[in-house]
């Protein structure tokens, strides 16, 4: 029985003097997956991303945080060390995340309502929902 290429079947493989030889990286490459829909990938995780809605304190809340924020304002001379909770909001959707932080205080911008830490980061003050620290201990009770 007789192929139409059984002429060919058994010659030698060709080798182009003209082009250099293919790496097999770059052979590779052709094959590899084709994305048609570039970033969608990054969205789905992007959606997938988990964010905390900000709580509402209440008006006792506030006053507690009010008087703490005092305690530091008088004691503001010697950097006092607090750790302050706060919600910072997330920059690519609604939503956002709490992030505690324990540094020393250096300013309270009673005008531009910050609090100014160790290494000038400004912690906005309607976004903190706890302070907790040493400075606010008085007489084996926490304030």
């Amino acid at each position: 029985m007789s192929n139409k290429y059984d002429d060919i079947i058994d010659l030698p493989h060709h080798v182009s003097s003209k082009h250099k030889r293919m790496s097999i990286w770059a052979r590779s490459a052709q094959f590899a997956p084709f994305s048609a829909l570039t970033g969608y990938s990054e969205a789905i995780k992007e959606t997938a991303r988990a964010t905390s809605e900000k709580v509402d304190l209440d008006e006792g809340l506030k006053k507690i945080l009010d008087n703490k924020l005092q305690i530091i304002k008088d004691k503001i001379n010697s950097k006092p060390k607090v750790s302050f909770t706060y919600f910072e909001p997330d920059k690519k959707k609604k939503g956002g995340r709490y992030i505690t932080v324990n540094d020393n205080v250096k300013k309270i911008d009673s005008y531009k309502q910050v609090i100014i830490i160790s290494d000038n980061k400004k912690i906005p003050i309607n976004d903190i929902v706890d302070i907790t620290g040493d400075i606010f201990v008085i007489e084996d009770t926490e304030y």
